[in-house]
């Protein structure tokens, strides 16, 4: 015991004394969660922007009521019916600076948008495709058989912030818990620290003990942090009843990603390496699993290789518990999967652990 306490004050002091690892695995992370929080804070829904060329009956005949309602998601810019308003209209569109061009040919209402932003020409599409069912029921004077009621599953209150901070505090876990056994192991093994300790009578599981404690208490302080600043009313998390599970799921992920790191450390011969082997690692892992984007319209491959990522569902299983009051069935399938996966890479990786450099 004396030994492992000794180990862990000695790393712990090591890791305050590196500003860079001090930056990139407390501050770091937190400036992600702060700017993203920040932009996303009063997201509403984007107002799309459409070129009205000469007279579209169905827009010119609109009630003031339902032109009121459509303000806060469409702007309609009236131009005259011109071939060269018409031709501009149109390049606005293949530019970007407009999302559609509408105007009325053969008594027919002509809507032009361009592929290259689906997500925009879909709204647009839905929304005026709505305005002509308007008009045909009140031409003829046949109110709908039917009629679709939609609104959020969540609360009126939920803020991006309640997605945001499970994606982004999983990141932060798997940087500290790959940089931090990386580096440390790399460094050891340059200064010849790991072969006097090989020759002092301290075990191996006294060391990787006391580095697993160190991940483990940045990885908690990391959690506090995220939690506290994400609570401040100007971001506005709201935590659910069984927002605690996050803490054994901390643990869980320290570990998996630490495993990385040793196999990480275990490849890499100097600190340069290292840090070059756990960027390859970590970001590209970062956006494939969702941590700082939803995958909800990204292709079908992108989607089945965040399956195989850890983080993904490590973030998942955060949410679960902080954003969308799931308890220990969200979470104890994860944490099963995320010690299973530590152990592998851990086995792995001690079968390719050097003592020293030689």
């Amino acid at each position: 015991m004396k030994a492992f306490l000794s180990l862990s004050l000695a790393m712990a002091r090591g890791l305050a004394r590196d500003r860079a690892a001090v930056f990139f695995t407390m501050i770091f992370p937190l400036m992600f969660l702060m700017l993203f929080g920040a932009l996303f804070k009063d997201q509403g829904v984007g107002r799309s922007e459409i070129v009205q060329v000469g007279a579209v009956k169905v827009l010119d005949g609109m009630p003031d009521g339902e032109r009121a309602a459509l303000r806060d998601v469409l702007k309609i810019e009236k131009t005259d019916g011109s071939a060269a308003a018409r031709k501009e209209a149109l390049e606005k569109v293949r530019k970007g600076d407009a999302d559609a061009a509408v105007f009325q040919q053969d008594g027919k209402v002509q809507l032009r948008y361009s592929a290259a932003d689906q997500v925009r020409s879909g709204t647009v599409r839905g929304v005026l495709d709505s305005i002509v069912q308007q008009a045909n029921q009140r031409a003829t004077g046949q109110p709908p058989a039917f009629a679709l009621r939609t609104d959020t599953v969540e609360d009126k209150t939920t803020k991006p912030i309640q997605f945001l901070t499970p994606g982004l505090l999983g990141w932060a876990v798997a940087m500290g818990g790959v940089f931090g056994s990386a580096f440390n192991l790399v460094s050891w093994r340059r200064k010849r620290i790991l072969r006097r300790l090989w020759l002092a009578p301290v075990n191996a599981r006294t060391v990787v003990g006391a580095r697993i404690g160190v991940n483990l208490t940045t990885a908690f302080a990391q959690t506090a942090i995220f939690l506290a600043v994400a609570s401040l009313p100007y971001y506005g998390l709201k935590l659910t009843g069984h927002w605690w599970l996050c803490l054994p799921l901390v643990v869980c992920g320290t570990l998996a990603f630490m495993s990385i790191g040793l196999l990480v450390g275990s490849f890499a011969k100097t600190e340069e390496a290292a840090n070059g082997l756990a960027q390859v690692v970590i970001l590209p892992m970062a956006f494939l699993s969702g941590a700082f984007f939803p995958l909800d319209n990204a292709p079908q491959w992108v989607r089945t290789v965040s399956d195989f990522l850890p983080l993904k569902h490590l973030s998942q299983a955060m949410q679960d518990v902080l954003s969308r009051g799931e308890s220990w069935g969200a979470a104890l399938p994860v944490m099963g999967g995320l010690l299973l996966f530590a152990t592998v890479l851990t086995l792995i990786a001690a079968r390719l652990f050097r003592w020293d450099d030689a």
